[in-house]
């Protein structure tokens, strides 16, 4: 029995899909543990792009099981669209290679009008970026005991009885605080069973399914959504996602015990990027983030928002490393770093008027921060081209082996490209 995970290492955008989809043909299980539809996976495959927003990566690839755990927040016409519009391309999904856990939190159109509604009325620095998917407000709906269940789709009193009870609060804000029109609870009942009818094959006791599944020796992989510097206990609250992108939001959101997880891989880049606002220490001026993010196609899955660039951020590299507990680190996207003659890498900041190499996950304090760079030697040369670990150029070697003495964390993986054959073993 074992199970590994990928997650994201930065705030997100760092490239898993890809490497979850390189990984998939070496496991037998890929899951979901968290997050929603408003994290984007991009995976190229050939002249093929697919961009999923809550199915797992694995369902590309023939006789996996692909599971969306409990700690995923539903939005169940996001999810019948990814279905239907992969199998439109020839992509088989079937409840032979997708389960979705019956205890997963479900959107409702009330989540993202107050989600939107909520953001809109913040003014200037106070905005958080959400993508108005109504993630966060699904959450509290979860946490306070009133969330709506995929399993009580289908039982027709329990779903009306518990969109009744949360619309005596969600219409009184919708027209009273965010001036928006209210919901009538029969219609909001009637449009999510027509996509719950859709999803009832998949529903199922994951947790049950995964347990038996590493009993025959399964091997399962995790997929983790956005990054850990966005997770809302260790991230830079309150500018974060509203779950547990970190390792603990594997158990918690899955149910699987710690004692079976081996490898936690996390997903960098080899430079930093951050979509909506936030602090963001190392962030670059627009005319040299601009030039990054050109050159690395920084736009986002979900939302097409262009990302902010700036340069690795060591520190806060190192507190996601030790917060995890990493057991490698595969670096995404240092081709891109080749239109740099020279190249910065953050090493301290200075915080509160000394230097530091400790994190600083408070979101207002960051803005406080000023980050100390090392300089080193850019490579100037195309990598895309290269397919094995020794055709990287020496200054890029160098540069991959600062990352690792300062993390104390081994560089396994070093991807020079969005195709499979980009990732090269280090």
């Amino acid at each position: 029995m074992s199970a590994d995970v990928i997650l994201g290492a930065q705030w997100g955008d760092e490239g898993k899909g890809k490497i979850v989809d390189l990984f998939s043909e070496q496991y037998d299980v890929i899951v979901r543990y968290q997050g929603g539809a408003n994290a984007g996976h991009t995976v190229i495959v050939g002249k093929d792009k697919y961009v999923m927003h809550l199915l797992p990566s694995g369902v590309l690839h023939k006789n996996k099981m692909n599971i969306i755990g409990h700690g995923v927040v539903l939005d169940m016409e996001s999810l019948v669209g990814e279905i239907e519009g992969l199998q439109k391309r020839g992509i088989s999904i079937s409840p032979r290679n997708l389960l979705i856990s019956e205890n997963a939190s479900i959107v409702l159109p009330y989540h993202k009008l107050i989600d939107k509604a909520k953001e809109e009325k913040k003014k200037g620095g106070k905005k958080i970026g959400t993508t108005g998917r109504g993630i966060g407000p699904a959450y509290t709906d979860k946490y306070v005991r009133i969330g709506v269940r995929l399993r009580d789709m289908f039982n027709n009193e329990t779903l009306l009885a518990k969109i009744e009870e949360n619309l005596e609060e969600k219409n009184f804000l919708l027209k009273n605080f965010y001036g928006q029109k209210e919901l009538a609870a029969a219609q909001v009942a009637k449009e999510a069973k027509k996509f719950a009818k859709k999803l009832k094959p998949y529903m199922a006791n994951t947790l049950s399914v995964l347990n038996n599944l590493l009993k025959k020796g399964k091997k399962v992989l995790f997929e983790g959504a956005q990054g850990a510097l966005l997770d809302i206990d260790f991230g830079t609250y309150p500018y974060v996602t509203s779950s547990n992108p970190t390792i603990g939001g594997v158990m918690t959101g899955s149910g699987v015990s710690h004692r079976l997880i081996k490898k936690v891989w996390g997903i960098t880049k080899a430079y930093q990027t951050r979509v909506g606002n936030g602090p963001f220490p190392t962030e670059l001026d627009e005319e040299l983030g601009s030039k990054i993010r050109e050159a690395g196609g920084e736009y986002g899955a979900t939302t097409g928002r262009a990302r902010r660039c700036g340069w690795l951020d060591l520190v806060a590299l190192k507190y996601v490393c030790e917060l995890n507990g990493l057991s490698d680190i595969l670096l995404t996207k240092i081709d891109v770093l080749s239109i740099l003659k020279d190249i910065k890498v953050c090493t301290h900041y200075i915080y509160k008027g000394r230097k530091t190499q400790d994190f600083v996950s408070d979101g207002e304090e960051l803005y406080t921060v000023k980050p100390v760079y090392k300089s080193l030697k850019g490579w100037g040369s195309d990598l895309t081209k290269a397919r094995k670990y020794s055709d990287l150029p020496k200054a890029a070697k160098a540069y991959i082996k600062f990352i690792e003495d300062y993390t104390g964390v081994k560089v396994s993986m070093v991807s020079v490209g969005p195709e499979r054959d980009q990732i090269l073993k280090a």
